[in-house]
Parts: C-alpha cells; sequence; structure tokens
C-alpha cells in the first residue's frame, strides 16, 4: 500500500482539493515501505518493515493557514481532514509572509527509482547483515552496523492547477568495528539508490581495516597540521556551510555570506579556484527530488559556486518579491566536484599530515565566520613520507568550512555520502593549516 501509482495517488489529491471552501488549498501525499536490520556485538538485535502513507492538507483564508493531517483516504475522510485545515486557518493569525499558491510547474523527470531497492526481501537484509558479522568475526573485531532501505513517493497538487508525482529508493549502511580490547575503532558507509550496487561486506572491510590499523594510538601535539579529510569528513563541514547558505540570513547580517555593511557576498571570489558545488536534481549518481521541500517551487539544474566564486543562493519567494529579485528555491542534493585521484594517492603526495576517518558531534561556534567545532573519530592516523606511519588520538578542532575550502592542496575523487539535510556527493580533501585545538581519549 505504501507506494500508490501516479493516478491513484491524483485520484485522492482530486478528490480532498474538491472539497475546498476555502480561497486556495494544497495538499501532499507521501508514502513509504522503510526496512532495516540493526546488529551489535556481532548478533542482529532489531529488524523490521515500516509502510505507512499520509496526506497533509493546508486550506487558506487571505494569509491564514492551517494543516491537518490524515492517514485514511474514503471519501468522508477525505472530506474530513479538508474541514479540519479550514477550522485551524479560521483560528491562526495572519502570515505576513504568505505567497500566493503557485499555478502548474514542469518538474524534471527524476530517475531515482532502482527494482534491487524496491524488491529488496528480509532474506537479503540478513545476508547483508551476515556478510558484515562474518568478516568482523573472521578478523577477531567487533561489529555493530545498521542496514536501512526505503521505496517512497510523493505527490502533490493545488487548487491552482499544480501537480507533482515521484518515486525513489535509497539504501544506506553504516558499520562500526571495534577491536576486542577495545583500543582500535573503525568505521565505513554505502550509501546508494540501488541496493544492487551495495556491497556490505566490501563496506565492512574498510572498518575492519581502520580498526585494526588504529590501536595503540599516539598522542600528537595539537596545532596546524595539513590534513586529508575522507569524503564523510568533509561531509560534516560541508553540510553546515550549505544548509546556511542562502540570502536572507546573508541580507540580514546573520551570517558568513553577509557583506560588511550591508547585503551579501555573491560574484565574490570566496574559495579556491577548484571549488565547484551544484545541484542537479536528475544526477544519476545522486539524485534528487523534482520540487523544492518547502513550497514545491521546480528545481534545476544550479551552480552555487564555480571558480571559487559565489554565483547563486537560494532565496524564498517572499524574500525575492521584498527584494525585487528572482526567487531560487533550496536544493535537494548537493554535488562538490573532484579529482581524479584516490585517497590513496593523495597519502602518496603527502610528506606529513594526518588522515581523517570522519568528523562528528560538530557545533557552531559563530555563524558569521562559520566557525566550527567537533572531533575526528574511527580511525585518525599520521601520515609521513608518504605512508601512513602509526594512529594517532582523536582531536577537537576549531576550523571554518570558508577557511578550509580556502586552503585546498588537492581534491580526491568524489563520491556518495551521508550529509545532513542533502543527498550528496563530495571529494576527499587535502588541506593546509587545519586547526586541531585538543587531544581526544575516545577511539
Amino acid at each position: 500500500m505504501a507506494i500508490l501509482t501516479r493516478s491513484e495517488a491524483k485520484r485522492i489529491l482530486d478528490t480532498v482539493l474538491k472539497f475546498s471552501r476555502a480561497d486556495g488549498a494544497s495538499a501532499q501525499l507521501t508514502g513509504a515501505e522503510t526496512g532495516n536490520i540493526r546488529y551489535a556485538r556481532n548478533s542482529v538485535s532489531t529488524s523490521g518493515i515500516v509502510d505507512d502513507i499520509e496526506l497533509a492538507v493546508e486550506a487558506r483564508f487571505g494569509k491564514k493557514s492551517g494543516v491537518a493531517t490524515i492517514n485514511e483516504f474514503s471519501d468522508a475522510a477525505l472530506e474530513k481532514v479538508m474541514r479540519r485545515a479550514e477550522e485551524l486557518a479560521k483560528l491562526s493569525p495572519d502570515n505576513p509572509e504568505a505567497m500566493p499558491l503557485l499555478g502548474p510547474q514542469k518538474y524534471l523527470d527524476v530517475n531515482a527509482f532502482a527494482k534491487g531497492t524496491a524488491n529488496i526481501t528480509p532474506e537479503q537484509r540478513a545476508k547483508a547483515a551476515a556478510d558484515s558479522i562474518m568478516a568482523a568475526k573472521k578478523n577477531k573485531v567487533v561489529a555493530a552496523g545498521y542496514l536501512e532501505d526505503a521505496r517512497s513517493f510523493a505527490a502533490v497538487a493545488n487548487t491552482e492547477g499544480l501537480f507533482g508525482y515521484h518515486v525513489s529508493t535509497s539504501a544506506n549502511f553504516t558499520v562500526t568495528m571495534r577491536t576486542e580490547n577495545g583500543l582500535g575503532s573503525g568505521w565505513a558507509e554505502s550509501d546508494v539508490t540501488d541496493f544492487d550496487n551495495m556491497s556490505t561486506a566490501a563496506t565492512s572491510g574498510i572498518a575492519i581495516d581502520k580498526a585494526v590499523q588504529s590501536q595503540e594510538a599516539r598522542a600528537l601535539e595539537p596545532g596546524k597540521y595539513t590534513v586529508i579529510l575522507e569524503p564523510n569528513a568533509v561531509s560534516g563541514l560541508l553540510g553546515y556551510m550549505m544548509y546556511g547558505y542562502e540570502a536572507r540570513s546573508a541580507d540580514e547580517g546573520r551570517s558568513f555570506m553577509s557583506k560588511k555593511g550591508g547585503g551579501n557576498r555573491l560574484g565574490e571570489k570566496m574559495f579556491d579556484k577548484r571549488v565547484h558545488i551544484y545541484s542537479d536534481p536528475t544526477d544519476p549518481n545522486v539524485p534528487g527530488t523534482p520540487w523544492a521541500a518547502e513550497d514545491h517551487m521546480a528545481l534545476e539544474r544550479i551552480d552555487w559556486i564555480k571558480g571559487g566564486v559565489a554565483t547563486n543562493m537560494p532565496r524564498s519567494r517572499y524574500w525575492a518579491e521584498k527584494n525585487e529579485q528572482e526567487a531560487v528555491p533550496s536544493p535537494t542534493n548537493l554535488i562538490m566536484v573532484g579529482g581524479d585521484k584516490s585517497t590513496e594517492e593523495l597519502i602518496k603526495n603527502t610528506r606529513r599530515g594526518i588522515l581523517v576517518t570522519r568528523t562528528w558531534y560538530i557545533r557552531m561556534v559563530d555563524p558569521q565566520s562559520l566557525l566550527l567545532t567537533g572531533l575526528t573519530r574511527d580511525g585518525t592516523f599520521y601520515i609521513e613520507n608518504g605512508k601512513i606511519k602509526y594512529p594517532v588520538k582523536n582531536f577537537r578542532f576549531n576550523e571554518s568550512p570558508v577557511i578550509m575550502l580556502n586552503n585546498i592542496e588537492e581534491m580526491g575523487q568524489a563520491r556518495r555520502v551521508g550529509m545532513w539535510g542533502f543527498s550528496a556527493m563530495v571529494p576527499a580533501l587535502k588541506v593546509r593549516d587545519f586547526t586541531f585545538s585538543s587531544l581526544s581519549d575516545a577511539v
């Protein structure tokens, strides 16, 4: 039941909107069947499937709006949810930033659905976990992992004639490997559209190697170091930057994109000339959705940073109208162009430096300079003369992604990773003068 066809979804949306007595109404229908399996200490602990569909209806009277949700779809239920949304709208205060409903949109055709994920079975999930656990036992380490897969759809419509429909699949696997003595830890991730392209054994092998190699870590003095940040380490920092990369906060003086004296820094060269970050919902490696989450504006390919220059920023319809500018919808995927070198090749070209597997527990220190603090985790190593010399204790860092993207020495191959708020492709980066402020004894 979780996946409705285009015609089934349209029938429900058309029906609920016909019940509207408001000045305008919109509706969004979403559904997913999500499966998962979790294990720890080399033993499966939980598994299950969640199957759900929800309809959210918004009714508008002038600048007042109300939203109600329901998960049953008889005509009586659809009329009931519309009446409830209208009741709430009449009780709500005016929203001074409310914008008119959008008319019909031309949505891109996004291929984000894979049969390999849509047809996954409990037996396949069990085998994926077993492949990881058996690799751990063979290497005398302890595994903790989580696999989640989903097949989902979304459909949107309003009383102005807008309609959109989109189906997608995804599968994400993360695993932590610990040595039996607790002194070594490794982590790895695989994020795909098609489950047939995932190997939990191969991903677990990466985490196992890091766990075994990270034992007996030595302490290095905090300071500024050349670092090689693997893609998951980059994504933790870059995600914070792109989440706050939008026009209104910049124009109001609240972000790193704010210009002294007012306005924003669009058109300025702010990063290394090799930095190129864009969004493209149709990208086959990391597909997004055809519309923006906030108001269902159609998404297209757009450059955010090119040649190190800030070329575009998301701008809401309200803020665009207020400033007599063009609205730019927020993206659902991000792609940072990388180089052609593997992480191993970046290491070979490094005389002295530190390899960071991933960053975590990241917190904002100063929004206007985008200074972040966080920790390294699950495999941090000292590099000397092109080789990993020995593991080192984890660090706390205090660094800004803006500075990081100005201090690039080399870029590795881009890889699909999980990122806060986005589907993403990012490269490994070799960066000079990365600031480690203190040590952390955690592995």
